[in-house]
């Protein structure tokens, strides 16, 4: 018996929504915004279904579309827990985590908090594209896209080790930049 075009949408649906909601929650503050996500993620499955290559690619796609939908969510507010400062106390520890949250501020909802985050998040876009490119692009694949440096140092056909020292340049580079940003705001304030 063959299914239908709908029953396939929604029996895919229905077996990977447990999963998708589990992994964006995973990466959102909140169930309530990791639901909307969730429901943006649906609503794209449903408008670009026959877009998909093959039905082995549907969860790939699914994580996809929610990985961006994510992406989007933390450019648009920003809303990942973050630290309070930018005092960085691993900024002398070039050996410490290597990761987003620790280069940005813990900020609260208030309409003071919004606007920095905005700007915090346009200062990170463009400190980013001042990067050399070998450092942008692991720093987004690995930190914003979530990739292994496995996956990535066999893509790329370069060792761990060198894409973790690109990286690690790289968040040594924003964590400037954003002190510079900080001290700024700060004066202003």
């Amino acid at each position: 018996m063959e299914l239908t075009m709908q029953q396939l949408k929604q029996n895919t649906f229905l077996k990977e929504k447990d999963k998708l909601l589990g992994f964006i929650r995973g990466r959102v503050s909140t169930l309530e915004e990791a639901e909307d996500i969730l429901q943006d993620v649906f609503y794209q499955f449903i408008a670009g279904f026959e877009t998909i290559d093959s039905l082995d690619r549907v969860t790939s796609w699914l994580y996809s579309v929610a990985r961006n939908k994510i992406i989007d969510r933390y450019r648009r507010d920003a809303s990942r827990p973050k630290r309070t400062d930018f005092s960085f106390s691993s900024s002398s520890d070039e050996d410490g985590p290597l990761t987003l949250q620790e280069i940005l501020p813990d900020l609260d909802n208030s309409p003071e908090s919004v606007l920095l985050k905005e700007a915090i998040w346009d200062e990170i876009t463009e400190a980013l594209s001042e990067l050399p490119k070998a450092q942008r692009e692991i720093f987004i694949q690995n930190e914003i896209e979530e990739r292994s440096f496995r996956e990535l140092a066999e893509e790329e056909g370069v060792s761990i080790n060198t894409l973790l020292s690109r990286k690690r340049y790289a968040i040594m580079s924003l964590r400037k930049r954003l002190q510079r940003f900080y001290d700024d705001v700060m004066m202003d304030n």
